[in-house]
């Protein structure tokens, strides 16, 4: 049976270049070892998909619905459903001052941001330099190797993974309980300084909302605890003590 539109699914592949078979995204630990993709500090683990919601590319996200549970698939995706046409419109010159204080550091290949726009850099010359706006896969036709390995029924599977989508923290740091109509999240404290902590938070909610029809309340728990003071050293007990009695013989008539 194929999966229905907004099923929550978890998908592991591999994504490459169709003409130089060069990887550029993986969920596969395995693979990303084969690659310059692999970060030793990232957790390799199926991702979380809404099947028909445009969460994907439009190749794969088409694909997806008409998969079934436990399907492997060979996805070939055309630029137009995939990352776009190249566009040399979005290729332009700019001035090498406006990049600022960091514009002597800023080589051929790095990634800038501009107005809000990111870009890849070309060339360096005359005080200017080329930016490549197009996104860097534009004009490829891509290939996805996918397998969709589960579909999720299980309310509290849902919202685990629905929080780690927006939060990407480790399973066992994410405490939360179901009652009723309610879900009560308990946030790490490694996550309080996250940026847009607060639109990340109303996110969260409004996914759970629409994913588990059933809750209509979600609450966020930030708990603060006090660290407790750290004994002196020895060598700063010595000193402290050196230096109260220095004070005191200071303190005595002469």
């Amino acid at each position: 049976m194929t999966l229905e539109k907004g099923s929550l699914i978890l998908i592991d592949y591999t994504a490459k270049v169709k003409d130089t078979n060069l990887t550029f995204e993986t969920t596969r630990e395995e693979e990303a070892k084969k690659s310059e993709l692999y970060d030793p500090a990232r957790r390799y683990e199926p991702r979380l998909i809404s099947v028909g919601e445009g969460w994907v590319l439009k190749g794969l996200d088409e694909a997806l619905t008409n998969a079934s549970m436990g399907d492997r698939l060979n996805i070939e995706i055309t630029p137009d459903k995939g990352f776009g046409e190249r566009d040399p419109n979005k290729v332009r010159m700019i001035p090498l001052r406006k990049l600022g204080e960091k514009a002597d550091e800023v080589r051929v290949g790095d990634t800038i941001e501009i107005g809000e726009r990111i870009g890849i850099v070309k060339f360096i010359g005359s005080g200017r330099v080329q930016v490549d706006f197009n996104h860097r896969l534009a004009g490829r036709t891509l290939i996805y190797d996918v397998e969709v390995t589960k579909k999720l029924k299980d309310d509290n599977e849902k919202v685990l993974s629905l929080i780690k989508r927006r939060l990407p923290i480790d399973d066992q740091k994410i405490k939360f309980s179901i009652e009723a109509a309610s879900v009560q999240i308990d946030l790490p404290e490694e996550t309080f300084i996250v940026d847009g902590l607060q639109i990340i938070k109303r996110a969260i909610s409004n996914d759970i909302f629409k994913f588990v029809p059933r809750i209509n309340d979600v609450r966020f728990v930030e708990t603060y605890t006090s660290q407790p003071s750290s004994p002196r050293k020895p060598e700063e007990q010595k000193d402290l003590s050196l230096e109260k009695s220095t004070q005191a013989d200071r303190s005595q008539p002469a």
